[in-house]
């Protein structure tokens, strides 16, 4: 009978030990719905009260900018590239970003501006914006909500455009790029102030929107069929070889604008896929000894030139995705936190490719009789 209670406490430290086994395979099995809860601000968009708009007019409205925007000198390059950075606040609270938010800001400056708007840093004297931008959160959400708090973010873009165009440019050619949410803002910027102006798009050497769904049937400006061609459209969004999940989840999330400025579903609409190492819009396969140069910028100094490693990734457009090889090395591998991973990689398997694309754009743009592309 002595045995009796030491074994009733195995069965209850057995059965102790089952539930948590119990709770952590649920935890596990469930992980990216409690995570995604605890990012929801859980407020209707409508009750909202957003933060502070920013002030353009204040460097400290500006992530980037040169040290005089309004007087360009002769050692700075020949054209203003304007970035639309990507999503770097979770959410929480907040379904729009303070643009004073430090985990944010710090996250755009060692991970974001350094892999994204690197590459153009020879080409262009880089403004990149403040914005509210909408939340981690509202890309993993199809809510009404959501879709208004980045319908939300585009007016502060376009206000950003608007007084770079009127204080800085000074009728200098430009490039536009955009990254994930910030490409999905270009596009609508693209469409509303840019296309439609005649001045503006004569100066455009080209758009190139990373990571970025646009649909073919309807693009804001011409996609880019050729090196060299300028006031062309560069967008493409892209996955690894061995995803078609992923590929499947990415065309069903994806929101484009609609001709009266709302966000729907993309439907059977089919993309438009840009491959970097062609430098144009096609279907055919392109190597990796194509590649000329993939980095991983993350951490280093703004404008530090980082080391390439090249012949990394092949890449080929298939139904509108461009998949591309998995990189050979380590330092090109997704890694993080589960939110790191669902946002811009810290990493761009494209870096010099874009470099070189985009340069030769610019150049072209200078030559006489250069015209954009109808």
């Amino acid at each position: 009978m002595a045995d009796r209670p030491k074994g009733i406490r195995r069965l209850m430290a057995a059965a102790i030990v089952l539930v948590a086994l119990v709770l952590a395979a649920a935890v596990y099995v469930w992980r990216d719905d409690i995570l995604r809860t605890r990012l929801d601000p859980k407020e209707p968009f409508q009750t909202y009260d957003p933060p502070p708009a920013p002030d353009y007019a204040q460097r400290s409205a500006w992530a980037l900018m040169p040290n005089a925007p309004e007087a360009p000198t002769a050692g700075e390059p020949p054209a203003d590239v304007f970035f639309v950075g990507p999503t770097t606040f979770d959410g929480g609270r907040h379904w729009n970003a303070p643009i004073d938010d430090p985990k944010a800001d710090r996250l755009f400056r060692q991970v974001m501006a350094p892999n994204y708007a690197g590459p153009f840093v020879r080409v262009g004297r880089i403004f990149a914006p403040r914005y509210r931008q909408a939340s981690l959160y509202t890309l993993m959400t199809l809510r009404d909500d959501a879709r208004e708090a980045r319908r939300f973010a585009y007016g502060d873009v376009a206000q950003a455009f608007r007084y770079y165009v009127a204080h800085y440019n000074l009728d200098r050619p430009f490039v536009i790029v955009g990254v994930e949410q910030g490409g999905t803002l270009a596009t609508r910027l693209i469409a509303e102030e840019v296309a439609a102006n005649p001045t503006l798009r004569a100066r455009l050497a080209a758009a190139y929107l990373v990571q970025t769904v646009v649909p073919s049937d309807n693009p804001p400006l011409p996609p880019c069929l050729a090196p060299k061609q300028t006031g062309c459209l560069a967008a493409w969004a892209s996955v690894y070889d061995g995803e078609p999940e992923r590929a499947q989840a990415l065309l069903d999330r994806s929101l484009v604008w609609n001709d009266v400025g709302q966000l729907v579903n993309l439907g059977s609409r089919t993309p438009i896929c840009f491959n970097p190492l062609f430098g144009a819009v096609v279907d055919a396969e392109a190597p990796a000894r194509l590649n000329l140069g993939a980095t991983n910028a993350t951490g280093l100094e703004w404008g530090a030139r980082p080391a390439f490693l090249t012949r990394q990734v092949g890449a080929k457009c298939d139904k509108g995705i461009l998949r591309v090889t998995r990189p050979k090395s380590p330092s090109l591998k997704p890694s993080g936190s589960w939110t790191d991973r669902r946002r811009a990689p810290g990493y761009n398997v494209f870096f010099a490719d874009l470099e070189a694309d985009a340069g030769a754009r610019v150049a072209a743009l200078a030559e006489p009789g250069t015209t954009p592309a109808d």
